[in-house]
């Protein structure tokens, strides 16, 4: 939609809901088509090593969840196969 120039502004709550990593380059890349993003709850200063932290830390959450994600689909999975070789 960006690209088409269907939208003029995008209104987000915090960076971190348009996308995780990168922000100033999407909001670059946006500008490029003329689109301007708007950043409601913008956090105050950080310094680099607390968006270091922060990444890392989004990083780890995400990364975890995926191993979480993949360790009760394959239980699921072998609990359906019980299933089916008892019934």
């Amino acid at each position: 939609m960006v690209m088409n120039k269907q939208v003029s502004k995008i209104v987000v709550t915090y960076p971190d809901r348009l996308t995780r990593f990168g922000f100033d380059t999407l909001t670059d890349y946006f500008s490029y088509f003329g689109v301007n993003v708007e950043v409601i709850n913008e956090n105050v200063y950080q310094s680099p090593q607390e968006e270091l932290v922060k990444d890392l830390i989004t990083l780890v959450a995400h990364f975890s969840g995926k191993l979480y994600g993949m360790r009760s689909h394959k239980q699921k999975e072998v609990i359906e196969n019980v299933k089916n070789i008892l019934a």
